[in-house]
């Protein structure tokens, strides 16, 4: 059998002396079309194992994944982007080549829910194929809605612009956020997912480094090996943007916000959190237990079930859908197993690093600065007709500039603060100042340091002293800096304009800085208040404006002659 095919196969390719043309080309032919076919089908094939459809449903284990992925802002984009980085052909190749185990552990089952990724290429292979760090991004408004858990669903809003930054600086550092991007910063985390991090290592552009330590952590950096270091880049913080397992409550109020679940349903948003947030055994267990709102409704709001039954049924049909988009039993995936590492509410997050409690040598720490990243928030309700977004423009005083300022900012609240801020209930959560936001002060920040215990010793030196509310003395007579004038400047002015740190080179705590001005000239003309750089920039709008009876006396002091007593 061997013998005749071998001969019929040399017929066929060497064809004998006097043969037709044409059997002479029919073996190129022949040739020529196998090949065509073994490289469109090995091109179709290598297509495929690099499509989502092979990773998602033919290969991996990975239903949770690939569900979010599919409604992801990268479902345009093939999972090997991301996972194997765009580049040459061969280097694809080689890297393919890498998970090789990964096959095998799939046909022999030798995998442990939930499935973790080990490997990750360095986001300049991947993420930053697309986008571009070095591009400067402007500041962004973002807006947040919410949904109080109430029998009225009330709505509130939260506005924040945040500063993307990005670029690069004279200095060749980055701008906003980014700037994590665009200075190397490395990092020690102590479990895989890299939620624990005692250790920040900052690379500055004269070339030392500064290492800033949990206080918390008794962690000495000397013993860490180099090589256990991570250097900041995208995904350190842009952990979860294809497959997010968002939190009940802010899968709820998404659909809410769209108009997926309706807020007039009363008590939707706490039955809604309540139903997605129970450990079920199942997930047909799970479907019948969102499907029991429909009973819970018609039982307890009977009227209003009897009118808008289509509400809950759509409503019931929204939240099966998050369900099913979310958790994965079989797996064991839930918003639990995933943390997202954008924001620092529901998981460490930025507060991983910025938590305030990571101190360099000199007791300084990352700073714990909301404005760092974002606007303070403003918070607007249903009845808010118009919502002011505060972007502080002024200069910080000497006492904000302390790199612990958040940390300590609750014990050295005194009357100075009413130069720059609006304080009335201050410490409270009415939204009717700027010192009592409901969402600074009527959130929960979990994963601050705001009370670590060893924190609050260290910073208890650092607090600054009290600054007494001088009074003016009355006047009698000619008015005087002493007596008359220097009270209002030290209770008004000296926060910004003193001797330690003048801005604009102005200090106004003493006569000789009075006296001297500031970069931009006298401000004090004796006996003509009227040319007094004072007063002109006084009767304007200021960062902080004398009352009228103030202005006026200080007029006065300067036409009396300026005396210093």
């Amino acid at each position: 059998m061997v013998k005749p095919t071998k001969a019929g196969l040399k017929r066929f390719f060497f064809p004998p002396a006097g043969s037709p043309r044409w059997l002479f080309i029919l073996p190129y032919l022949v040739l020529a079309v196998i090949f065509i076919a073994l490289l469109a089908g090995g091109i179709s094939g290598w297509e495929y194992a690099n499509s989502p459809k092979f990773c998602g449903y033919t290969c991996h284990t990975m239903p949770p994944q690939n569900a979010r992925y599919l409604i992801s802002p990268h479902a345009n984009v093939y999972c090997t982007e991301c996972h194997i980085g765009r580049s040459a052909f061969g280097t694809e190749i080689a890297r393919k080549s890498q998970a090789a185990r990964e096959i095998w552990d799939e046909i022999f089952h030798n995998y442990t829910f939930p499935i973790m990724v080990n490997q990750q290429r360095p986001a300049r292979e991947t993420c930053e194929k697309c986008h571009l760090p070095e591009a400067f991004s402007g500041n962004k408004l973002l807006t947040i809605n919410r949904f109080l858990p109430d029998k009225d669903n009330a709505t509130l809003k939260y506005y924040l612009i945040m500063k993307t930054g990005g670029g690069k600086t004279p200095a060749g550092t980055g701008t906003g956020i980014h700037w994590h991007i665009m200075s190397k910063v490395e990092y020690y985390s102590t479990d895989p997912l890299g939620q624990t991090i005692p250790l920040v290592r900052v690379h500055n552009a004269d070339g030392t480094t500064t290492d800033y330590i949990d206080t918390e952590s008794n962690l000495d950096p000397a013993k860490i090996d180099p090589a256990q270091l991570k250097t900041v880049d995208c995904i350190t913080c842009h952990n979860r943007v294809t497959h997010d397992f968002p939190y009940p409550g802010d899968s709820v109020d998404s659909a809410m916000a769209s108009g997926l679940i309706s807020a007039k349903i009363p008590e939707i948003k706490t039955k809604a959190v309540e139903v997605l947030s129970v450990s079920y055994p199942s997930q047909d267990v799970a479907m019948s237990g969102i499907a029991g709102l429909d009973n819970y409704y018609s039982q307890y709001y009977s009227d209003f079930y009897s009118k808008n039954g289509d509400l809950i049924q759509s409503a019931v049909t929204q939240l099966q859908s998050i369900y099913t988009e979310t958790v994965f039993i079989e797996q064991k995936v839930d918003w639990n197993t995933h943390p997202n590492n954008l924001g620092h509410i529901n998981s460490p997050g930025c507060f991983r690093c910025h938590d305030g409690k990571h101190l360099n040598a000199q007791q300084q720490a990352i700073r714990l600065e909301c404005n760092l990243c974002h606007s303070i928030p403003v918070v607007a309700t249903s009845q808010d007709f118009v919502a002011r977004i505060e972007i502080s423009l002024s200069p910080e005083p000497q006492s904000h500039l302390n790199p612990n300022w958040i940390s300590l900012h609750h014990d050295a609240f005194d009357n100075t603060c009413s130069s720059c801020h609006t304080t009335e209930d201050a410490g409270g959560i009415s939204n009717t100042s700027f010192c009592s936001n409901s969402a600074c002060h009527g959130t929960n920040f979990e994963y601050a340091g705001f009370n670590a215990p060893s924190l609050r010793n260290i910073l208890q030196s650092q607090l600054p002293a009290p600054t007494p509310a001088p009074t003016p003395a009355p006047v009698v007579g000619k008015p005087t800096y002493a007596a008359n004038i220097q009270p209002i400047f030290l209770a008004s002015c000296a926060a910004c304009h003193n001797t330690t740190s003048p801005i604009a080179d102005l200090d106004l705590s003493t006569f000789a800085g009075v006296m001297k001005g500031g970069k931009d000239g006298v401000i004090v003309v004796p006996g003509d208040s009227a040319n007094s750089l004072l007063i002109k920039i006084q009767s304007a709008k200021h960062f902080r404006n004398l009352t009228p009876a103030e202005l006026e006396l200080v007029k006065q002091w300067i036409d009396t002659g300026a005396a210093e007593k």
